[in-house]
């Protein structure tokens, strides 16, 4: 079942295949967090809660109970104002100018499966075994404000999700000034903090450090989810590695502005917390309405960093991501974009087709500049309508041309956002996201429409529906170039502005949902300048996500390293571009650009008909290992074996469900004189079992290439990479 009730207790403990979840409600009606860790039996848990009265500077809510405080109390609902000084899950202001409030346990229910959430994305279930969901409700009794608290135990995938549901059964309005997803009081600090950050063309690097006293915390304030930090934070043993070690992650089902932060407090207690981000942040619930907080999912694993991305990855891929393509192998793929950027005609286009077919691609993908009088990025976004003077004869007659390549055909959009110089701008100047008075910040030359206008969304389905409707369209790229400014909108009144930025994420899935469910035949990959909305918000509705604009190999070994702690490798859009690289300026071999590209949904994104014959030999042989591979690797189990934040070699590899079949990729940075031999210990093979070396007549243990290793590195050059494939026999 997952969810067990100790109802002598008014005990609740979640299980999984592997964790526990466990809270009580004390007598005075709090809420007391008892333990999250390696899982335990069911029975009377109670013991687990320790409380002691402290000084007079910890005051005691609870007259008659002295060892209570909320400033040391661990708790499910942490709200401020009544001797907890700590960062709160929410904080509301009451008519009465107040921000204090405290809330009572009222009553709980079990439903198996797992409701939906209202208007935002979220794990699901397909059959109401898979899970079960506790649902907790709470009362502010002298403000009216209710919450109900939604946990679902994932069994089988080994997660918990949380999120929380805010009504006002009041007769008047409150504002809401933070409300997280989820809170969780460890009992000690002895932890490594872990997150993903960067910058555009370099995101996702993981950092790792100590946790110390005080705040520590990854957010984003860009109105999106960003290329600088991701909506994930981890806490780890120390000692912690890919394969032993206790490792908590907690993930953020939300694209837009974030914190996760942990707080280390004079106990040596740690408080972490997510959710939406509070800077800038305030709602109105009038009475009678609602308020529903993102998902957050949490995974314990006691097998490391390596346990928890297992545990991610098959409950994204199976369980967020949705639609005909979440289970489909996705196509080989080639994008115009490095190849020809805004200058292009349909000859041009039709001869890179006609080279992509000849080498086996799959698909076609017209990027940027098809539209309006886009010639550079300074017009056209908004004006959906095609270019007569690169596309005469139209998109359909484009369309055509491909597809009787016997290539399907992909577009880009970037539906929100708009040119100043546009007919749609012109029109509807007050349709982006602005302040009266003050300066229309650009970025890229674009403003950002206002998605949290329903006019604004209905005209966007419409734009798109249109085109998407003209011709046998298969893919879309669904980019996003720039970060929010001036957040107001001309609908809103003045005390509903700080509403905006949530709103507009509450418009984009929106928009979202009614276009991929109009379109279910296309495959949907969502982009922000390459990795800049790479969240399970985005996942819930488009399966992949364009990693990076970085198509560096050598960078990429860090991007897609560091993605693949939480995001499935079926969610990566990986490509081979040219060289020197446009992002660094590195040469590196198409061997190795292959290698790297093949650790994803495989692309090239360069000119297919500057290739020489060589060139083109080396290509048709990638795309049809790639063909024979891909199921592997979008779909196997992904091991990571070395580190690029460790050391000056990487290495991963991919087993099958059913232990069957392996591949696996080495790369080395530099080459260095009279280096000492390498082995390289593989991992997910069954002991047991014999393996063929793909090619070969040789038959090696798994034990002994788990356990002792596979020689590599023998061959001298930068910038090296090597790839095997194993066959049970």
């Amino acid at each position: 079942m997952g969810i067990y009730i100790n109802n002598a207790q008014q005990l609740f403990h979640l299980q999984t295949k592997s964790a526990s979840y466990v809270f009580q409600v004390l007598p005075s009606g709090y809420l007391a967090h008892l333990y999250y860790g390696k899982k335990l039996r069911s029975g009377d848990l109670s013991w687990l809660l320790k409380t002691q009265e402290r000084a007079s500077f910890s005051p005691n809510p609870v007259a008659e109970d002295r060892t209570i405080s909320f400033d040391t109390l661990p708790q499910e609902v942490p709200v401020y104002g009544t001797s907890d000084f700590r960062h709160p899950l929410l904080q509301c202001r009451l008519q009465n100018g107040s921000t204090v409030t405290e809330f009572i346990y009222v009553s709980h229910r079990v439903e198996q499966g797992k409701p939906a959430l209202t208007g935002l994305p979220a794990t699901y279930v397909e059959h109401e075994d898979e899970a079960a969901t506790l649902i907790v409700e709470l009362q502010d009794k002298v403000s009216g404000l209710r919450i109900e608290l939604q946990y679902t135990a994932f069994e089988h995938y080994d997660a918990i999700t949380r999120s929380m549901n805010i009504v006002n059964d009041s007769r008047e309005s409150i504002q809401i000034l933070r409300a997280l997803s989820a809170s969780v009081d460890f009992p000690h600090a002895d932890y490594e903090w872990l997150q993903l950050s960067g910058a555009w063309s370099r995101e996702r690097d993981i950092v790792r450090k100590p946790l110390t006293y005080g705040m520590q915390a990854v957010e984003s304030r860009r109105g999106s989810s960003s290329h600088q930090q991701n909506p994930f934070a981890a806490l780890l043993a120390p000692g912690s590695d890919e394969d032993q070690g206790e490792v908590y992650g907690f993930s953020l089902v939300y694209s837009g502005s974030f914190i996760a932060q942990a707080e280390v407090d004079q106990f040596r207690t740690t408080r972490l917390s997510l959710g939406i981000n509070p800077f800038e942040f305030n709602w109105t619930l009038e009475a009678g309405q609602s308020f529903q907080t993102p998902e957050a999912v949490m995974v314990y694993s006691a097998e490391g960093l390596g346990g928890m991305s297992h545990n991610y990855h098959h409950l994204y891929r199976e369980r967020l991501a949705r639609g005909k393509y979440r289970d489909l192998e996705r196509p080989v793929l080639v994008n115009n974009w490095e190849a020809t950027y805004f200058q292009f005609n349909a000859d041009k286009i039709e001869d890179i087709a006609k080279v992509g077919q000849d080498l086996g691609v799959e698909l076609f993908v017209l990027d940027d500049g098809w539209f309006g009088h886009r010639d550079s990025d300074n017009s056209s976004l908004g004006d959906w309508v095609v270019d007569k003077n690169k596309l005469p004869n139209g998109l359909e007659d484009l369309v055509s041309r491909v597809t009787n390549q016997g290539m399907q055909f992909g577009l880009w959009f970037e539906p929100e956002m708009v040119s100043p110089d546009s007919d749609l701008y012109h029109n509807h100047p007050d349709w982006c996201l602005h302040v009266p008075d003050r300066r229309r910040t650009e970025g890229r030359q674009q403003l950002v429409l206002d998605f949290s206008r329903q006019d604004v969304q209905d005209e966007i389905v419409r734009l798109v529906s249109d085109i998407l409707k003209c011709a046998p369209i298969t893919y879309v790229k669904w980019d996003m170039n720039r970060n929010m400014t001036e957040v107001g909108s001309a609908l809103l009144p003045p005390e509903r502005q700080q509403e905006t930025a949530h709103r507009y994420m509450l418009g984009l899935y929106d928009v979202m949902e009614r276009i991929t469910s109009s379109f279910p035949d296309v495959l949907f990959e969502s982009c922000s300048g390459g990795g800049g909305r790479f969240d399970p918000g985005m996942l819930y509705y488009m399966p992949q996500t364009w990693t990076s604009d970085n198509t560096d190999a050598i960078a990429r070994l860090r991007i897609q390293y560091g993605t693949s702690l939480v995001y499935p490798i079926s969610s990566m859009g990986s490509h081979i571009s040219a060289v020197p690289n446009h992002q660094v300026g590195r040469t590196t071999s198409l061997e190795m650009r292959g290698h790297v590209a093949m650790s994803g949904n495989f692309g090239y994104e360069l000119d297919l008909t500057a290739f020489s014959e060589e060139e083109k030999n080396v290509v048709k042989e990638q795309i049809a290992i790639y063909k024979e591979i891909r199921g592997l690797i979008q779909f196997g189990e992904f091991y990571r074996l070395l580190s690029p934040f460790e050391g000056n070699e990487t290495a991963w590899m991919f087993v099958s469900p059913d232990g069957r079949e392996a591949a696996v990729f080495y790369f080395r940075i530099l080459s260095e004189s009279n280096a000492p031999l390498s082995r390289l210990k593989l991992k997910g093979l069954d002991p047991e079992a014999d393996y063929r070396l793909v090619g070969g007549s040789d038959a090696f243990g798994g034990d002994a290439l788990m356990y002792a290793g596979i020689s590599v590195g023998e061959k001298l050059g930068d910038y090296h990479s090597e790839f095997f494939r194993f066959e049970r026999v």
